[in-house]
């Protein structure tokens, strides 16, 4: 079989299999992808993210993370949302993507699947990559011809709009490649206006230490201080940047069931998050990308939308004072910030001075009358 008709198999399987989109590139990048990473890790723009610059060369090279590679079947699963409505503010907002079971279970099956048949049909070595892998998915993704990365740095598709899982098959067979697809931005910044936190430097730059997913889900300390009210009541994630952009007037909402929303997590109660103990929070979300940030992280994510609740709310002030003799400093701390939110007068931050927990301390040391 000629490589042409090697290649739209692939494309046909693929579809069949329940892909969305799928494109072929050759397995190298552009210089300027790799010119892009190593000006985000100089910057410290990846924060804590460790992992992004010990991986450096693998990443910004395919044939560095697999030297036999020759072509990169890039795939990409929609999970659009539906009607997403604004939410109560004695509500938490979970991230899209989160809200259904964890993509990496899915799209990786899938991938397997998809990998046995190319395996069985044509001599050679594969191998598959989900996110967890030092691939960047983006640039290939554009590589590929399925859509472009935006000036929020996301993948954007003429098609899905904002809302495409990506992974990856890197084949030993080499293959022709699609056309790369172009930059459809133009003039427009409403990603860039949309960020809560002024994240985006410039265009096409993002600054992760202000990026609510990466304060709320990667960063494993308190949050900074001053970036705390402008986080809201998000309490995984942040899908601003993607809903802003125009492009999602051409997506659809997801037929994968696995992507379809868990009603306990389209509104959740601030409240009775702050009641989970360990057992709790892994039961609700238990298959979800929730659970990997572990209950500690996620309690404080839920403090800091109570502190930024509602004045008043007897529940709320409740929840938070419920907090303040959590085994976690992380959780004291945080719950500390947010009952002083609500009762600025009060003399709890006193009390909690003398905490053993450093993290309490510090918090508590900046506690007063700035509250």
């Amino acid at each position: 079989m000629e490589a042409a008709a090697i290649r739209e198999a692939i494309r046909a399987q693929a579809l069949a299999l329940g892909f969305d989109a799928v494109g072929f590139a050759a397995a190298h990048l552009a210089q300027s992808a790799r010119a892009d990473l190593a000006e985000f890790l100089a910057r410290g723009y990846h924060g804590e993210m460790d992992w992004l610059a010990a991986k450096e060369d693998r990443r910004g090279d395919p044939q560095t993370l697999w030297p036999e590679a020759k072509t990169v079947v890039v795939l990409g699963m929609n999970y659009g949302p539906g009607d997403d409505r604004d939410t109560a503010e004695d509500c938490g907002v979970v991230s899209v993507y989160a809200r259904g079971r964890d993509y990496h279970d899915t799209v990786k099956k899938r991938l397997k699947h998809l990998g046995r048949w190319i395996g069985a049909q044509w001599p050679g070595e594969l191998k598959v990559f989900v996110d967890t892998a030092p691939v960047m998915e983006k640039p290939l993704a554009q590589q590929a011809g399925i859509g472009w990365q935006g000036k929020h740095t996301n993948l954007v598709s003429r098609e899905f709009g904002s809302w495409l899982f990506l992974g990856e098959i890197y084949l030993s067979l080499a293959l022709d490649p699609d056309p790369a697809e172009e930059d459809h931005c133009g003039t427009c910044h409403a990603c860039l206006d949309a960020c809560p936190t002024a994240a985006f430097p410039a265009p096409y730059k993002l600054d992760a230490r202000r990026c609510i997913s990466y304060l709320t889900i990667e960063h494993k300390g308190p949050i900074p201080r001053a970036l705390r009210p402008l986080i809201g009541n998000r309490i995984f994630g942040c899908d601003d940047c993607l809903a802003a952009c125009p492009w999602n007037k051409y997506a659809r909402t997801t037929a994968e069931p696995d992507f379809l929303p868990r009603a306990e997590l389209t509104a959740p109660r601030l409240a009775e998050l702050a009641r989970l103990d360990d057992a709790g929070f892994r039961a609700l979300f238990a298959g979800t990308s929730v659970k990997r940030i572990g209950r500690d992280r996620f309690l404080r994510n839920v403090l800091i939308a109570i502190g930024n609740g509602p004045r008043g709310d007897q529940e709320l002030v409740e929840a938070a004072e419920s907090c303040l003799d959590d085994a976690s400093g992380l959780v004291r701390a945080t719950a500390a910030w947010a009952y002083c939110r609500h009762a600025p007068s009060s003399d709890i931050w006193q009390r909690l001075r003398h905490d053993p927990d450093p993290l309490v301390q510090a918090e508590c040391a900046e506690m007063p009358e700035a509250m």
